[in-house]
This record gives C-alpha cells, structure tokens and sequence, in this order.
C-alpha cells in the first residue's frame, strides 16, 4: 500500500468538514474519492459499502506501457463505538497488461485483504473544527502479483481535517507501511504525505484538490513519487454518494494517470 489508495475503497468526499466529524445517523462520510482519509467514524452500528465501479492506471516507463483496471475494488465499514470502526477492504478483479517492444503480457488475478480498525483520537462531541484519527492497518496475501502484493504488509494512517470556513475545508494523511520487496522476498518501510483542499460547490457536490508524495525504500531501488489530483463527490441521496477522481504523476517515478469511478451507500 505505497500510496494512500485503500486496496478496497479509500477516499475523501467531504474529509475536512466539521459536520461529519462525528458518529451521527444523518451525516454520511465516505473514505472516497480522493488520496486523503478523513478522521470521521462511522454511528456504531451503521455499515458502509464503498466501491469503485472501474479503476484505470497507466504508467509509461520509455518502450514500455502498463495498464492496470481493477473492476469492484471495495471497503466495508462497520461503526463499533463513537470512536471506533472496523474496514475490510478486497480488490475482487484486476487485469494489468503490459507491452514491451515485440511483445504483450498480460495477467488476471484477484486482491490481496486489507484490514483496518480507525480509531478517532479527538472528541467526537466537542464539535470543533479540528478532528484527527489513527488507522492501522495489515494485508493479507489472498491475491497474487500483479495486482496483490504476493506477501503480508502493514502501515499506519494519521488522518487529519481542519474546517477553514463552511465551505473549504483542508485535510492531511502522513503514512508510513511495510511494503513487500518488488522481488517478493523481504520487507522495506515506505513513508508518505498528502494534503488535499475541499470546497463545497452545492449543497450535495464537493470538489477536492490534493498532492501526495511517497519516498519508497525498495531495495532494487528508491523511488520518490509525486501525485496530483481532482475529484468529485456527489451526495445522491443521504446514505448514497457517486463519485469520479483524476490523478497525475508529477514526475517519472509515478504512474501517469489514474482515473476511476465509484459509489458508496450507507445501511
């Protein structure tokens, strides 16, 4: 888990205003779209299913071109007190293709399990503009490269939101994970950072503007990645959210693009 894309729904709707801070029936806050995790916590009791519908990732590396689409890649979210709720988050497909000069390989394979507990460390009730949580995490290999990771990895999440005003809101994930060798055999830490600027444009639609950077140890090699995005959060009903997110590699140890598309309903 390099980046803060959750290996099942990850995202942020309307991460950084105050209103879904807390664990209440009539406020619903999704983890997508978006790099960022919001801090808000589920009611206890309440069970939310967020999906990408489809999931596309280019990365270009000189002659050679990878495609990766993951089709119902899911979270489910289950409140257990005012301050805590449980994820399980599990990719059911991906393709990737990759083309080099003179030939095409190709590989379909399910996700690994990712499992969560995210615990709000601010007061649910003191209804300030400032909330943070905790989020660790572990994978379990179920999937095989190259869409599952082939091992076990683990990482924590320090989601953070800040209410600028009652229509901009900023957020903040820093990130640290055992990622699994790109050889498959061994371990190595990998750290990241994202900051993302909400702003409510209807009473329903928030657009969301954020950048992450990654540095990942690997050691066939170190990389740094950069990443811009935009996405957009669409709240249908109270308990049922559409989405749509864009992403940018900044520079050429990132993926080129991402672009997906999703939903997300409460029960």
């Amino acid at each position: 888990m390099t980046s803060l894309y959750w290996s099942g729904i990850a995202a942020i709707a309307v991460a950084a205003a105050p209103t879904i801070v807390r664990a209440q029936d009539g406020n619903y806050c999704t983890e997508r779209p978006g790099i960022n995790t919001p801090p808000c916590i589920l009611a206890p009791g309440r069970v939310s299913v967020e999906s990408a519908i489809v999931d596309w990732t280019r990365d270009d590396s000189g002659a050679t071109r990878s495609d990766t689409v993951l089709i119902g890649d899911t979270a489910v979210r289950l409140g257990l007190t005012d301050r805590v709720e449980a994820q399980v988050g599990w990719t059911p497909f991906g393709r990737s293709r990759t083309r080099n000069p003179g030939s095409i390989s190709t590989a379909n394979r399910v996700g690994d399990v990712t499992l969560g507990l995210k615990t709000l460390l601010s007061d649910p009730d003191n209804g300030g503009s400032f909330a943070v949580a905790i989020l660790p995490y572990v994978t379990l290999p179920v999937g095989r490269t190259p869409i599952g990771s082939g091992d076990w990895g683990a990482g924590v999440l320090l989601p953070m939101s800040y209410s600028l005003t009652d229509k901009f809101g900023l957020a903040m994930t820093p990130e640290i994970d055992v990622e699994v060798d790109s050889d498959g055999d061994g371990r190595h830490l990998a750290y990241s950072t994202a900051v993302g600027l909400s702003y409510a444009l209807t009473g329903s639609l928030t657009a969301t503007g954020e950048f992450q950077a990654v540095r990942d140890n690997d050691p066939a090699g170190h990389t740094t990645q950069t990443i811009a995005a935009l996405s957009f959060a669409y709240m249908a009903t109270p308990d049922t959210q559409f989405d749509i997110f864009g992403g940018a590699g900044l520079n050429r140890d990132t993926p080129d693009a991402q672009l997906y598309a999703g939903i997300s309903h409460r029960f």
